[in-house]
């Protein structure tokens, strides 16, 4: 699990506690959970897709306190497209709902075949017409592309691709590739970008495949390259240490503010820790030591010393919330659900029966209904399932110290009006502060 991926189950954790505290929410109710860490592997995955729809977990049940011992009632995740959907086709007959934070690929909009997934990030579909849009407005017109070889890679790349050509943009080359490939198959895709005439680069790639081909390529200089990003990775600070890649532009998911979610990643004691195999993994990790002396190793033991209020981590790291945002409001979406399935208002006073054996189908049906606002961010799903597509425009800036900082420069907004969704409000910066693209400093541009 990466420090990434850490933080996004801890912020679970979060809002689960901060729901189970609640006097409004689910009153008087517990919710339990337990987090799987599929490793991105879509065979785990499936795994563990089984062992849920099996209903009854007796690792879960611990007592009289549980009305119902471990029968889910509903699915956070996955991060990732491919793993989304072989879990979806598995959970789905059992009407059991799917809320991913992370998996974008359109595909998943198809309730025929996905009937349960809801998603609290927007579908590839808006992505991919904003990117065509952002590389027409800046005059592009000669590209190059590469993307994941996965559902999430190549169904918004066949997106973007198709509607590149309605904006008359031409593509020198497309290449996939994946992190399970040989070495040889990224050596290949960066030659192709160093050898090629397109100085623009669209990558529609996935955070752990595309920092492979970034490291393969930072091993022999290339011509300057303006990258333009997908998502899941343009906002990804664990790629900022790719100098070559300063100018970047691409859009995120907006940043958010979760109140007392810092404080909480980082009150973590060494009895916390070691009661957990994935936080204690993470704690060795970070601080370069073992909580326990080991026969076989001569390896410093953590001596109590080691602060994680000093690590510089992904997982500290809450200056720009954007994913972290979509778990937590994944979560509050199936609180909501499961409260309007159990919950009645009598005058003032909400009371919950936490007796009533309710059905994954019950909170299906209400999670379609689900419409709320939490810490000023709304959560609804269309027909389909998904979320009103928003994203902020993302620029890699070099800052006056020579690192790279992630800069929002733009907003995109599909439920406005046609050219209206699109604002640019700040300047940009180009690869190596170039200027070759046509003038685009306007303080106000929009389409």
């Amino acid at each position: 699990m990466t420090t990434r991926e850490l933080r996004f189950s801890r912020a679970m954790i979060f809002a689960i506690e901060e729901i189970n505290n609640s006097t409004e929410l689910l009153p008087g109710i517990k919710l339990g959970y337990q987090i799987y860490d599929s490793c991105a592997s879509v065979p785990v995955a499936v795994h563990v897709a089984f062992q849920i729809s099996n209903g009854l977990d007796p690792v879960f049940y611990t007592g009289d306190n549980c009305s119902q011992s471990g029968m889910v009632m509903a699915v956070i995740g996955e991060t990732g497209s491919t793993p989304s959907i072989s879990i979806s086709r598995i959970i789905g007959p059992f009407n059991i709902p799917q809320v991913s934070h992370f998996a974008t690929c359109a595909c998943l909009s198809n309730k025929q075949q996905y009937p349960s997934f809801f998603r609290t990030i927007p579908s590839d579909q808006f992505q991919a017409d904003a990117l065509a849009k952002l590389v027409k407005h800046f005059g592009w017109t000669w590209i190059g592309a590469v993307r994941s070889d996965s559902d999430y890679g190549n169904n918004g790349m066949a997106s973007f691709l198709d509607a590149a050509r309605k904006e008359g943009i031409c593509v020198e080359y497309s290449e996939s590739f994946y992190r399970t490939h040989p070495r040889s198959r990224f050596q290949k895709v960066a030659d192709v970008i160093r050898r090629s005439t397109a100085m623009v680069v669209v990558a529609f790639a996935a955070f752990g495949d595309l920092r492979l081909l970034l490291e393969e390529l930072s091993l022999e200089p290339s011509p300057p390259r303006q990258w333009i990003g997908s998502e899941a990775w343009v906002t990804d600070t664990e790629l900022l240490r790719f100098s070559f890649c300063a100018g970047a532009i691409g859009f995120g998911i907006q940043k958010s503010v979760i109140p007392g979610l810092r404080d909480f990643l980082l009150d973590l004691s060494p009895s916390k820790v070691a009661a957990s195999p994935v936080l204690t993994e993470f704690w060795e990790d970070a601080f370069n030591c073992r909580l326990r002396k080991s026969a076989t190793t001569d390896e410093r033991v953590c001596d109590g010393t080691e602060d994680i209020k000093t690590l510089q981590s992904p997982y500290t790291d809450t200056s720009q919330l954007r994913i972290t945002n979509m778990v937590y409001k994944a979560v509050y979406a199936i609180a909501h659900a499961i409260h309007k399935a159990v919950c009645q208002k009598t005058n003032s006073t909400t009371q919950c029966d936490k007796f009533t054996r309710i059905e994954s189908k019950e909170v299906l049906t209400q999670l379609k209904k689900v419409h709320f606002s939490r810490n000023g961010y709304d959560v609804s799903f269309d027909a389909n399932g998904d979320p009103v597509a928003r994203y902020e425009m993302v620029n890699w800036q070099k800052s006056e110290t020579g690192s790279i900082e992630m800069v929002t420069v733009g907003q995109y907004d599909a439920s406005l009006p046609v050219g209206q969704k699109f604002r640019i409000n700040r300047n940009i910066t180009w690869v190596d502060g170039g200027t070759q693209v046509r003038s685009t400093k306007a303080k106000q541009a929009t389409m």
